[in-house]
């Protein structure tokens, strides 16, 4: 087995999110279990350790990140990011909801139109921000934790 050692930078991840458009946000329900759903990346991030994600205000989600903040962020990439290998990301993090028209404005891609009709006047509409703590990844040779 090949001994694997942590060889990149906050940098090298926000390279690679680019090219993955979604991942699972996983939370931690009233009952004490954890769900996931799929969230869209939008693919146009300059990853800062930050994620932004839109939801619906009637999401289960939205309860779910108001009782307890801390979330997890599952990526994965296609074969061929790191050779012929696939990358995995888990990222730890903690949650805030935002109810702002400035915000949601600053981060509304044309392609968030599909689930949001009326854009970033849709009627409650949420914008989730998640701020990575720790940032793990894997890709079979190489892996590491970056803190943010």
């Amino acid at each position: 087995m090949t001994e694997m050692t942590q060889t990149k930078t906050l940098s090298d991840i926000s390279e690679t999110m680019r090219d993955i458009d979604f991942c699972m946000l996983s939370t931690h329900t009233d009952t004490g279990g954890i769900a996931a759903r799929p969230m869209s990346n939008n693919r146009e991030v300059d990853y800062d350790g930050d994620s932004w994600f839109f939801a619906h205000q009637s999401a289960a989600m939205v309860p779910e990140i108001e009782a307890d903040p801390a979330v997890g962020l599952s990526y994965q990439g296609k074969a061929g990011f790191m050779g012929n290998r696939p990358l995995f990301i888990a990222v730890d993090g903690t949650a805030d909801l935002i109810r702002d028209k400035a915000q949601f404005e600053a981060h509304w891609t044309k392609d968030l139109d599909k689930w949001f009709e009326q854009g970033v006047d849709t009627p409650g509409l949420v914008l989730i921000r998640v701020r990575a703590g720790r940032i793990h990844y894997w890709d079979g040779e190489d892996e590491g934790t970056v803190s943010v």
